[in-house]
C-alpha cells in the first residue's frame, strides 16, 4: 500500500479520520472532491477531482470521511462507479481492539472509543470520538455513533440508523433502519424504523422521518 485516499472532503470530521491515520502511520495519497464547495482537507494535502483517478491511484484504498450516513452511502457508491473498490477499514490507535470484532469494509473508530468483544459491523460504519460501545453490538451497514455514546450490551442498531452525542442505549435493545436517537436521550426500549426519538426516557416525537437529515440510507 502506497496511501490511503480520503473520498469526500466536504466534512470538517475529515480532520478527525487525518489524525487517525497519522497516528497509525498510514500516508494519505490525496483526498478527493466529489462535491464542489468547501473542501476540509489540510492544505499539505492535494484534493484531486474524481476525472484526476488515474489507474495506479485507482489500485489504493480509500475512506468516506463523511458522518451523515446517506451522504456516506451516496459518496461509497461515486467512488466504486470511479474504479475504486478497496474501501479500508480504520480504528484510531487509541483503541483497544476487542480479539473478537468484525468491522465490515469503510469502517472507522474514532479516538478514544471502547469496542466490546463478540461485536459485528457490517460496511462503512462510523463510530465517532469516545463512544463506548458494549459486548455483542449488532451494527448495520452506514450506522454512524455519535460522540460520547454510551452502549450497553446486545444492542442492534439498524441499517442508517444514527445514535446522536451523548445517548445512552440500555442492554438488549433494537434501533430500527434510519431511526435517529437525538443527542442526550435515554432509550429504554425498542425504537421502530424511520422514527426520531428524543428525551429521558427516549419518547417517539416524529414518525417516517427518512433518515438523518431526511436522507435514508437505500
Amino acid at each position: 500500500m502506497t496511501g490511503v485516499l480520503l473520498f469526500g472532503t466536504g466534512s470538517p470530521i475529515l480532520i478527525d479520520v487525518v489524525e487517525s491515520l497519522y497516528r497509525a502511520t498510514l500516508p494519505i495519497r490525496a483526498g478527493i472532491r466529489n462535491r464542489s464547495g468547501d473542501c476540509h482537507l489540510p492544505d499539505d494535502l492535494p484534493a484531486l477531482a474524481i476525472g484526476d483517478l488515474d489507474e495506479v491511484l485507482r489500485t489504493l484504498p480509500f475512506l468516506v470521511p463523511l458522518f451523515t450516513p446517506a451522504h456516506r452511502q451516496v459518496a461509497a457508491r461515486e467512488a466504486a462507479q470511479a474504479g475504486l473498490a478497496r474501501p479500508f477499514t480504520l480504528v484510531d490507535p487509541s483503541v483497544p481492539k476487542p480479539r473478537r470484532i468484525e468491522i465490515g469494509p469503510g469502517g472507522y473508530v474514532n479516538a478514544g472509543c471502547s469496542l466490546g468483544g463478540g461485536s459485528e459491523f457490517e460496511e462503512f460504519v462510523f463510530v465517532n470520538r469516545g463512544a463506548s460501545v458494549g459486548h455483542h453490538a449488532r451494527f448495520g451497514a452506514f450506522v454512524s455513533i455519535g460522540p460520547g455514546v454510551v452502549m450497553a450490551g446486545h444492542v442492534t442498531i439498524g441499517r442508517g440508523a444514527v445514535v446522536c452525542t451523548g445517548a445512552t442505549i440500555l442492554p438488549n435493545i433494537t434501533i430500527g433502519d434510519n431511526a435517529v436517537v437525538g443527542a442526550g436521550s435515554v432509550v429504554t426500549r425498542d425504537v421502530p424504523q424511520a422514527t426520531l426519538v428524543l428525551g429521558n426516557p427516549a419518547r417517539i416525537v416524529r414518525r417516517e422521518i427518512g433518515g438523518y437529515k431526511g436522507s435514508p440510507v437505500t
